[in-house]
């Protein structure tokens, strides 16, 4: 079956895929023959799983783990954003205008008194008023920013919970 909105082969994760997404999850640049092993799976078909995982879009990337203190952006915040005009061409200016920020790590459109919001990573104070100042508020249908500071992070990422996947 395709994926009509990929034109991708569909792919249904099953228990093999959630163990190899869990360790990947654990290790992105484990070796495919330790992967293997770890799933008990023979390298080559190992391969093939987590190929077909990166066609269907199910792994979306692989990247590095940067400790946001330790490269000096010490400060993070969350920013509830309300906005005019609401429609679909609007909501995508905004989109767009939020994803090109450097300091934006993470944008979601909500439902409630916000309409997104957004998760930043800056140096400091300063770096927070420049950027809510000099780039979120110059967003033409942007009226409205209400922040919330992170005193000190407890969790910011996965792994993902993969137990529906049977």
């Amino acid at each position: 079956m395709l994926d009509i909105l990929n034109n991708m082969p569909e792919h249904t994760p099953d228990k093999v895929d959630r163990a190899i997404v869990a360790k990947l999850q654990e290790d992105g640049r484990m070796a495919n023959v330790d992967l293997a092993d770890a799933v008990a799976m023979s390298p080559s078909a190992c391969l093939r799983r987590v190929k077909a995982l990166e066609a269907s879009g199910i792994i979306a990337g692989y990247h590095a783990e940067v400790s946001r203190v330790r490269a000096g952006l010490g400060l993070t915040v969350f920013i509830g954003l309300k906005v005019t005009g609401h429609s679909r061409e609007n909501s995508q200016a905004v989109e767009q205008a939020l994803t090109a920020i450097p300091a934006v790590v993470g944008c979601y459109l909500v439902s409630g008194q916000d309409d997104f919001l957004v998760e930043a990573a800056v140096p400091d104070l300063a770096g927070y008023e420049q950027l809510l100042i000099d780039q979120i508020l110059t967003i033409p249908s942007v009226v409205e920013a209400r922040s919330t500071f992170a005193i000190r992070t407890i969790l910011s990422r996965g792994p993902l919970p993969l137990g529906h996947w049977r």
